[in-house]
């Protein structure tokens, strides 16, 4: 399942889901990066065109829906398959989260099996 480039964009202020995404992604053979707040965020994804991005809403900097609304309004990014992954799992959350051009939306707490099995069946997809 190993991919040239950078497969797998984590973007959390919480330290233990950056690390555990990054555990069980690069368990599978991924190759993973992860960013703490927004502007760094956006500055990894545009530097490093990763084909999934795990992104949480509330953050630092810029938010979540800032995040993504930015990543899928730069033509060079419109590739990337934005995740996000938030403990807000209102219906009012989803659908701003889709309206900023989210692929999909999953809420904390998660399964780890439920994020590789998003990853597999969204690498399948592209490869």
């Amino acid at each position: 399942m190993l991919i040239n480039k950078m497969d797998v964009l984590v973007i959390d202020d919480e330290p233990y889901i950056l690390r555990s995404l990054e555990f069980v992604l690069r368990k599978e053979g991924l190759n993973v990066d992860t960013a703490s707040n927004g502007n760094e965020a956006l500055s990894k994804v545009k530097r490093l065109k990763p084909k999934i991005v795990f992104l949480d809403l509330m953050m630092p900097k810029l938010n979540g829906f800032e995040v993504c609304k930015s990543i899928k309004s730069d033509a060079e990014l419109e590739q990337v398959h934005v995740i996000i992954l938030t403990a807000k799992g209102q219906d009012e959350d989803r659908d701003l989260g889709l309206q900023a051009g989210a692929d999909d939306f999953m809420t904390k707490p998660f399964s780890p099996r439920e994020v590789v099995s998003k990853v597999r069946s969204i690498l399948g997809r592209n490869q």
